[in-house]
């Protein structure tokens, strides 16, 4: 079973602490940072589904992070909750246009941040599945493309090759083993310009430590 990641960002250990042991009673895997910045290290070993942070932090508070999260690809998805005693429509605003998802006015009832959490959770995971569907049809669409560039040199090559059969004489027959080893190439490509254009699922695999190819039966 999948347990969803919950980053707390919060200066005030107090409250650190409560929502931490808060989000560990409901079975969710927490990480904390007490500002920005420590949430920045935090971000490259482990990335949550959420993000909790204090809008007034010291060194870089939550709403440059926010900002932070948001303009980076790897990050961007995280559903970003902001904490604040702002509760001023021009002060959402702001929040909003860095890009932050919610916002919890401090102090924090237990009840509306879990379903807070939960709701940021479907989101985020929503989200996902959007950009996996939309990732599997850039790769169709790729795999076709290819499949049909490769078919349309191959069947020029095929002509080819079959002219200069018809052409050789008996006495050439020293190239017949160079004709079987064209041909059987060709057929490998043929085999491979096929799969590519019949791809329904496209799946990803490992090819090297880093590099990774579309797995083709």
């Amino acid at each position: 079973m999948n347990i969803n990641k919950i980053l707390v960002v919060e200066d005030e250990k107090d409250t650190l602490f409560i929502l931490e042991k808060l989000f560990l009673k409901n079975n969710y895997e927490v990480y904390t940072a007490t500002s920005g910045q420590e949430a920045l290290e935090i971000l490259k070993k482990n990335i949550p589904d959420v993000i909790v942070a204090d809008w007034t932090m010291p060194i870089m508070d939550g709403i440059e992070l926010c900002d932070i999260v948001k303009r980076d690809e790897k990050y961007k998805l995280i559903y970003f909750i902001l904490l604040t005693a702002r509760a001023s429509l021009k002060d959402r605003v702001a929040g909003l246009d860095k890009g932050a998802d919610d916002f919890l006015v401090k102090p924090v009832q237990n009840q509306e941040i879990m379903a807070r959490i939960r709701s940021g959770i479907r989101i985020h995971n929503l989200q996902n599945e959007l950009k996996k569907i939309e990732h599997g049809k850039v790769l169709l669409e790729m795999a076709a493309t290819i499949g049909h560039k490769i078919n349309n040199p191959l069947s020029s090559l095929l002509m080819t090759i079959k002219n200069l059969e018809d052409e050789l004489t008996a006495e050439e027959n020293k190239f017949e083993d160079d004709f079987q080893i064209i041909n059987k190439s060709i057929e490998k490509i043929k085999k491979l310009a096929n799969d590519l254009t019949h791809i329904e699922v496209p799946e990803i695999i490992d090819y090297t430590s880093d590099s990774k190819m579309i797995k083709l039966e």
